[in-house]
């Protein structure tokens, strides 16, 4: 079954109501990118009138995050997914509508290949950048993904 943006938004308000209520919408996704969008809105700011750094973080998350579910799900193979660190930076004030972009879905197939191979855990770092509506940088994060073939027994 493949994961479509509506898929993940469902997903979000069952699983992750938190993103879901402060706006983190998926918007798309395929083999090589995911991008997601959240606006500024009073339930997701911080004292100074641009958007918490949390949500930020849930969005960016969530497109590197997808990617790594959605090849998992096509190996067909029950593989475990966990963050082991993140970084990120912050450029400019997060206002209006923030739309995060992660574009290295291909870097995965090598990753999840040499795990069901090898039968060892594998790591790799994908990233997201944030832009507003004039196509400026807001933020830009990094974070590394560990996969691992699970046990069945």
């Amino acid at each position: 079954m493949k994961l479509t943006p509506a898929k993940i938004n469902l997903f979000l308000m069952y699983k992750l109501p938190a993103a879901y209520f402060t706006g983190v919408r998926a918007t798309y996704i395929d083999d090589e990118r995911c991008e997601v969008k959240v606006r500024h809105r009073w339930i997701n700011q911080n004292p100074f009138r641009s958007m918490f750094w949390a949500v930020q973080g849930m969005a960016a998350e969530l497109t590197t995050g997808a990617l790594v579910l959605s090849k998992i799900r096509e190996s067909g193979k029950p593989i475990s997914m966990l963050v082991a660190s993140n970084s990120s930076t912050f450029s400019k004030k997060a206002v209006g509508k923030i739309t995060f972009q992660c574009v290295d879905g291909l870097l995965l197939d090598e990753a999840i290949e040499k795990a069901i191979v090898t039968k060892e855990g594998q790591s790799f770092v994908l990233h997201a950048k944030g832009v507003n509506s004039d196509g400026e940088e807001v933020s830009a994060f990094s974070f590394e993904w560990t996969i691992k073939l699970k046990d069945r027994l």
